[in-house]
């Protein structure tokens, strides 16, 4: 099965057209002999071995499947990939997915190219963190918005998933997976707790945000979104966007827009120069450092809260 598996990831290497280079992964084990969380290359014989398809998934899965021995983590995805809108999938994925046991995703359509991997990789299980959590409709696009794990209720949704599906995949572990989710969750719930509280008084609501990314985070925090600067994160707004966004702002008083770290935030202070609103930062934990720290999540969300104080107070 493994030498029919890897001929066929060779194949589709072949169809796509694309130079393999060196994979250059993130990769979390832990095992007798090595320390907990430390990145690692190569194969490490019969590990559980769990592959993730981008960050934000890769972060909450190694909550729970990190420092256990003889379980394995690997990103499929470089952690500066962002958002997997129109991602194509490398011969490089598709050898990092080879040998792996179970791929983790986010779904809710984020990863668009899980069919193909369906097709190489038949015998592969495929988990959807997103499974059974209520999704919001773009209303320009008509399709559903995957930005789940920026709600922390959402992202506590998909920690129990994630938990519930390597538990089912992998029974050996299944008593360290649990131990972990909880932990974990209580961290998670923590962190909400502390969020709703400290925003439950703040008297401005309307903000303007960079890209799609918030719809959920805004709905936990009970945020109004007036309007997006990019539909497309990439695709710089028309100048009757620009006006639209600027009149709305003027219209109903916005102090704040949210740009994003991950992409650049020209368009949100030409908007900001034409309106007086200001500009700030929420991070969307989609990209991070190579070697991912357990607690970012949980960090990002308290600096984002921090910012959310200083904007709308």
């Amino acid at each position: 099965m493994k030498s029919i598996k890897a001929f066929l990831g060779l194949l589709l290497c072949i169809l796509l057209l694309t130079a393999c280079g060196a994979s250059n992964k993130s990769d979390i084990t832990s095992d007798p002999g090595s320390t907990a969380g430390k990145a690692l290359t190569g194969d490490t014989g019969d590990d559980f071995h769990i592959v993730t398809s981008f960050y934000p998934i890769y972060v909450l899965t190694i909550n729970v499947a990190g420092g256990i021995p003889g379980v394995r983590v690997t990103n499929m995805t470089e952690p500066q990939s962002g958002c997997l809108h129109d991602y194509e999938l490398s011969p490089a994925d598709m050898k990092t997915l080879e040998n792996a046991d179970l791929f983790l995703i986010n779904g809710a359509g984020m990863e668009t190219f899980v069919d193909q991997i369906r097709d190489v990789y038949p015998d592969l299980p495929v988990v959807e963190a997103a499974k059974d959590i209520p999704l919001i409709m773009d209303e320009h696009t008509g399709e559903a918005n995957p930005h789940v794990w920026v709600s922390i209720s959402n992202a506590i949704r998909q920690v129990e998933n994630i938990e519930e599906a390597l538990a089912e995949a992998d029974p050996a572990h299944a008593e360290a997976y649990r131990r972990n989710a909880e932990a974990f969750r209580s961290k998670l719930e923590a962190q909400k707790e502390r969020m709703h509280e400290a925003l439950k008084d703040i008297r401005s609501r309307d903000i303007v945000t960079f890209h799609e990314a918030f719809p959920y985070f805004a709905q936990e925090f009970g945020l109004n979104i007036v309007a997006v600067i990019e539909r497309e994160p990439g695709t710089e707004p028309s100048a009757a966007e620009l006006r639209e966004t600027i009149d709305i702002i003027k219209t109903l008083g916005v102090k704040a827009i949210f740009a994003e770290p991950q992409y650049s935030a020209r368009a949100a202070e030409t908007i900001a120069s034409e309106t007086g609103a200001k500009v700030y930062f929420l991070d969307p934990l989609v990209t991070g450092p190579k070697e991912a720290d357990p607690d970012s999540y949980v960090e990002t969300m308290e600096k984002n809260l921090q910012t959310l104080i200083e904007a709308l107070k």
